[in-house]
């Protein structure tokens, strides 16, 4: 049964070659004329140098942590294998998102020359950008997951499913804290670029968005890229890796062994398959409307999921021969699609939601804002009851019981069936990811079209495909957030069974110990902490974007009648300095909060942690992804033409809008999902420290 899971390395070449062949698709096109050649450059020289020093200031922290665990490991903490996988998954979590950047970066002004020829050739350069990014995120977690798995399996003979079960579950919390540090200091650098463009170019100066006179559009044009791309392919992938690892511990104490581990490994390479051949679907006619793009991108990613789940059902009966299990797969794949529907109906113009919030612009700043925080407070509702649906229907279908006992085989079966409900809806995630990553090649694009002077039908086409990306770009965070409540649960329950195995004594997890309710309360802090403080990274960095950009606009004469050129690095290294300072104390709060609560609270105040942070997370993150991807395409939709067009004063009020929800949506939302999955990563790997030195273990 195991060298089965050698199929898992075939999964990861296959994604890979993928990948590679897909870049060079992009690559055979021009980057249009020398202007454009010079600002793609530009962005590129930004975005490089930008990652550079993130890369080193993380490089710092992880070599902090590195010592801490190895040290742990020579006092039988931790298994001695567990400090080297949290460097392999910090450094194939920083390869995917770094990876996606040098596409995106490459590909931005080779979409806006092919969007000169038609939309459907623009449409094709930058799914094909997207896929690469996909696809890379797939192969690479193919290849983490089982390049360990065959280690400790075959390298070192841990024939034990539950010890290796729970070795491999620790190993995601690299991946975890490297996805954390990209998607909040990118997230900040990206949105603080943004908000000072806006702000200061399109409500103070009146010009267009992407207009060459302001200083912060090139640093607006690397944030998409440091933000959107590298921080959101360290976010993915390390939910990918997430949800697969958590399964394999459920596996081992639901007694299902190895061939429980094998079914999540082989329905992410069968998904992975599925994802390629369906990417072949994409692609539009030239008078295409946004309803037509959109329903091009559905039929890619609902027709990789029809499959799938054709293919999941055969594979669950023949390694596991229960078909309760195909439906806990099922309703993960089903939810994700639900939950991708639902957040289109709430964030793309097409619908009424978006429509009635751009109507809202027409008694100014203030309406627009109340409105787009009613609608992501709504929103949350849907979400929550897909995720509850699935979670009460995978448990029972899998075989769960409430009957037999907590931590039961019955119980923990169930449980494996939350497990694999996530894997399932992640299963697909190559084409999932690459309808998501080639939003902010299209945002570049049409970036480049403005400043380069391209004619006003390719910003038409490149605008359309920019619409249209915001809210695949909502739905990618729908898909990552639900997966993470799902995988969140069973780290949850791995964290129990792995803190019981180390103490004699029976803990009280119920609600009714005074230790898990002060936790829960404790979770529901940091959940609001964590967002402040990302919140108001953006705006410090964003007010020093301000202040230079009126600076400019003041100093430095002709700039507004083109006759002399902005400092673009002036902007660019300012993003680039604040970013990097602002982005370490909330990344450094999701490892000291679980540490501390543990070593205060003991065992059971950190499972009430648990269960905080992963209740308020979820509903908070899909609070602010909606009403961030609302309020910007509610701007849009007044771009168009609607209510009063560009330049109006509604247009002003949905811009003023859009800036506040730049970090709900891009900064905080997205980040959360992996705050989730980091404290519960961090709780299993400290549970031996935890358990040992606790202070409620004094009295």
């Amino acid at each position: 049964m195991e060298t089965y899971f050698l199929i898992g390395f075939i999964g990861a070449v296959v994604a890979l070659a993928f990948a590679f062949i897909q870049r060079g698709h992009v690559m055979k096109h021009s980057e249009g004329n020398d202007k454009m050649v010079k600002i793609a450059q530009a962005i590129r020289d930004g975005a490089n140098a930008y990652l550079k020093h993130q890369y080193l200031t993380v490089a710092k922290v992880f070599a902090i942590v590195f010592v801490i665990l190895l040290i742990m490991a020579f006092a039988g903490m931790l298994a001695m294998f567990t400090p080297f996988a949290f460097l392999t998954g910090g450094i194939f979590s920083m390869l995917a998102g770094f990876i996606g950047m040098k596409i995106a970066t490459s590909s931005n002004a080779r979409t806006a020359w092919a969007a000169s020829e038609s939309l459907n050739k623009g449409l094709r350069v930058a799914f094909a950008s997207g896929s690469v990014m996909g696809f890379t995120v797939v192969g690479l977690g193919l290849l983490d997951v089982t390049m360990w798995f065959c280690l400790l399996r075959f390298g070192f003979g841990i024939s034990d499913p539950v010890q290796l079960g729970n070795i491999m579950v620790m190993n995601g919390m690299g991946a975890s804290f490297m996805a954390l540090f990209a998607r909040v200091g990118g997230g900040i650098y990206t949105k603080a670029a943004d908000v000072g463009a806006d702000l200061v170019g399109k409500v103070e100066a009146g010009i267009p968005e992407d207009d060459p006179r302001n200083p912060a559009t090139i640093a607006d044009n690397v944030g998409d890229n440091v933000g959107d791309v590298a921080g959101m392919g360290a976010d993915l992938y390390e939910s990918y890796v997430g949800s697969i690892l958590a399964t394999f511990a459920l596996s081992a104490t639901a007694g299902y062994g190895f061939k429980g581990m094998l079914l999540p490994l082989m329905i992410a390479v069968t998904g992975m398959l599925c994802s390629l051949v369906c990417t072949f679907l994409v692609k539009t006619k030239e008078d295409a409307t946004q309803k037509s793009l959109l329903t091009s991108l559905r039929t890619g990613t609902y027709a990789a999921a029809i499959v799938a789940a054709i293919v999941a059902l055969i594979l669950t009966m023949v390694i596991m021969g229960k078909i309760g299990i195909f439906i806990a797969i099922l309703c993960g794949l089903v939810g994700g699609c639900a939950i991708g529907y639902f957040t289109e109906y709430y964030t793309s113009d097409n619908y009424k939601p978006t429509q009635e919030l751009a109507a809202a612009s027409e008694t100014g700043a203030a309406t627009i804002i109340i409105g787009g925080i009613s609608l992501g407070l709504k929103s949350t509702m849907a979400s929550i009851l897909i995720v509850g649906a699935a979670v009460i229907i995978s448990f029972f279908c899998a075989g769960g019981s409430l009957h037999d006992g907590l931590f039961s085989d019955a119980f923990n079966q169930g449980l494996y069936g939350i497990g694999i409900a996530g894997v399932g809806m992640l299963s697909t995630l190559g084409i999932t990811l690459a309808t998501d990553a080639y939003g902010p090649v299209a945002d570049n694009a049409g970036g480049i079209a403005e400043m380069a002077g391209l004619p006003e039908e390719v910003r038409d086409r490149t605008d359309a495909l920019d619409s249209l990306g915001n809210t695949t770009a909502a739905t990618g965070k729908g898909f990552a957030i639900g997966s993470a409540s799902l995988t969140a649960l069973a780290l949850l329950v791995s964290y129990v069974n792995i803190v019981q195995d180390k103490t004699p004594e029976v803990l009280d997890f119920t609600l009714t110990s005074p230790t898990v309710l002060v936790g829960l309360f404790v979770g529901a802090m940091l959940t609001f902490v964590f967002s402040a403080f990302t919140m108001s990274a953006v705006q410090t960095a964003a007010q020093s974007i301000v202040v230079e950009v009126r600076r400019q606009f003041k100093e430095i004469p002709g700039i507004m009648d083109y006759k002399a050129d902005p400092d673009y690095q002036a902007c660019v290294a300012m993003c680039t300095k604040g970013a990097l300072h602002e982005m370490v104390v909330p990344a450094l709060l999701a490892i000291i909060v679980p540490i501390v609560t543990g070593l205060i609270l003991g065992p059971t105040g950190v499972v009430g942690l648990l269960g905080g942070v992963s209740v308020t997370g979820f509903a908070m993150a899909v609070f602010m992804s909606n009403a961030g991807g609302a309020w910007d395409n509610a701007k849009k939709y007044i771009e168009r033409g609607n209510h009063g067009g560009k330049g109006s004063d509604q247009h002003k009020a949905a811009v003023v809008g859009d800036t506040v929800g730049d970090p709900f949506k891009d900064t905080s939302g997205p980040s959360l999902n992996i705050l989730i999955k980091l404290v519960s990563t961090v709780s299993i790997v400290f549970s031996g420290l935890i358990v040992a030195f606790n202070l409620m273990g004094l009295f």
